[in-house]
């Protein structure tokens, strides 16, 4: 059976749990029409608007929700 040879140090472990808590929160930016926050790179879901222009039609959607 393997056995360690030497006691592994507190940094030595601490660090090494330490690796997946490196959680971060999203990047947001605001919307240029609306003024809400969104993911950069993506369509806004409260006006439905992407790089300048419109991409989906948040009317129509809303209506079809209801």
């Amino acid at each position: 059976m393997a056995v360690p040879k030497r006691k592994t140090s507190k940094a030595r472990r601490d660090s090494r749990r330490s690796a997946n808590n490196n959680l971060t929160a999203p990047t947001l930016v605001e919307c240029p029409q609306c003024h809400e926050l969104k993911l950069p790179h993506a369509v806004c879901k409260k006006c439905g608007y992407y790089d300048g222009e419109k991409v989906i039609d948040m009317d129509k959607k809303d209506k079809k929700e209801a």
